[in-house]
């Protein structure tokens, strides 16, 4: 589930922002008269207190290195009526900002920084992270136009905080804004890939829920593709399979899809088993329907006392017979070779029973003989990858333009995948019950 992040601690806040204005903010009586080295001018102008405001200066500058939070409050409230420059009141509202920080106040602090930005004054070097911090505090009070906007403001300086693309991502889609903040975490998505990070799963998870909401499912199934590549785990690859499973009801194409599930591990539950089984079933593979049966008996989701599926078990050994004993043969005739249905339904059986180099052949012999080009050539590359051919199997799912385009893009996705991470959060959507 996401979670929204809670604004920086004090402690770590005074850290990043410290007493960064304080060797630049002196009284005008103590300001040197030669004209600012050449290099001290590309930073942009000190500011400069006015002659009735030096006294509070002083005073705000001592009580806060000092960390004497009281005689601060003091200094700031006299400070407030001896200001009477733009640079008066900029400094006043620096010397608030340590107060917050001082008193743990977020609200003082976010006053103090908006005033702050809104002069105009804040030096170049500053406003990465003030713009980031007061961001990041409108994005708590759930204020997203103004969070848009001030993390904008810290992206464009420059900021490297790592938070800023989720924080801005969320406050577009919370303001409404799904493309934008779509646009955002993709960009940030790649960014992270490209020096070699695993981009956050926050970047996947808010969107797809965003995009659910919006009932647009292609989309939804195009970035919980790209969430395959760096969230390899079982409990992922349910979420994507079963929303797959919902937006697509031709039963083949469920048949494949199931097959995938379990091929990562992410049959976890009674009803994908009895979907499985009863596609398996109507496709005519009894030695499929025995082996996923027996498989879910072993991982416990299938209890020993689960009497439909005792039933099934019975049934389907007695119909499985000894074909696989004959299958050796039978995939060898040159009827069998020449006839695309026959030797892709040949090669579906080799499949149901772990044979997946006999099946490669098969598979191929029904795209020679003019069968239907997407679906052999799309088992022909599960076929490959079960077997380790992992460079014939990538070849064939490139092929796949299709109904079967997005399993063969996840199945490619499987083969690339790193090994499992740790467990991503809670899933984006509730998974549906699938059969009974």
């Amino acid at each position: 589930m996401f979670n929204r992040f809670r604004s920086m601690p004090a402690t770590a806040m005074a850290a990043v922002l410290g007493c960064a204005l304080m060797a630049t903010a002196t009284p005008a009586s103590a300001q040197k008269k030669e004209k600012p080295k050449k290099e001290e001018e590309a930073k942009g102008k000190g500011l400069s207190a006015s002659k009735g405001f030096g006294p509070s200066l002083k005073k705000m500058t001592d009580a806060t290195t000092a960390k004497d939070a009281a005689t601060l409050q003091a200094a700031v409230t006299e400070g407030q009526g001896t200001a009477t420059t733009p640079d008066d009141k900029y400094l006043v509202a620096f010397y608030q900002l340590q107060l917050g920080i001082l008193n743990k106040d977020q609200a003082l602090q976010g006053q103090a920084l908006d005033a702050m930005l809104d002069s105009g004054l804040t030096p170049p070097e500053n406003l990465a992270v003030y713009n980031f911090f007061s961001g990041n505090f409108a994005y708590a009070a759930k204020d997203y136009p103004k969070a848009i906007k001030r993390l904008e403001a810290a992206r464009a300086a420059g900021s490297t905080e790592a938070n800023v693309p989720v924080l801005l991502m969320d406050s577009y889609l919370s303001s409404g804004q799904v493309d934008q903040g779509i646009a955002i975490a993709k960009t940030a998505i790649e960014a992270s890939r490209a020096a070699g990070q695993r981009p956050s799963d926050e970047l996947y998870v808010r969107p797809i829920k965003a995009l659910q909401a919006a009932n647009r499912t292609n989309e939804v199934l195009d970035l919980m593709t790209l969430r395959m590549r760096d969230y390899n785990q079982p409990t992922v690859w349910r979420q994507t399979l079963f929303t797959m499973l919902q937006a697509n009801p031709d039963k083949e194409i469920g048949l494949d899809v199931l097959r995938l599930m379990r091929a990562t591990g992410a049959m976890q539950q009674r009803p994908e088993y009895a979907e499985y089984a009863a596609l398996a079933t109507e496709a005519a593979l009894p030695g499929e329907v025995v082996s996923l049966i027996k498989a879910g008996k072993q991982s416990k989701v299938i209890p020993d006392s689960d009497a439909k599926f005792n039933e099934l078990l019975k049934s389907q050994a007695e119909r499985m017979g000894d074909e696989e004993t004959t299958l050796t043969a039978y995939a060898q005739k040159p009827s069998t070779l020449s006839n695309p249905k026959v030797a892709g339904a040949t090669g579906d059986a080799m499949v149901g029973y772990g044979r997946y180099g006999d099946a490669i052949p098969l598979y191929k012999a029904a795209l020679t003989a003019g069968g239907d080009k997407e679906l052999w050539t799309y088992r022909l590359g599960v076929a490959q990858a079960h077997s380790g051919d992992v460079a014939g199997a990538k070849a064939s799912f490139a092929q796949i333009n299709g109904p079967r385009k997005r399993l063969a893009q996840l199945w490619t996705a499987k083969i690339d995948a790193p090994p499992a991470a740790p467990a991503a959060p809670a899933a984006p959507a509730a998974a549906p019950a699938t059969g009974s």
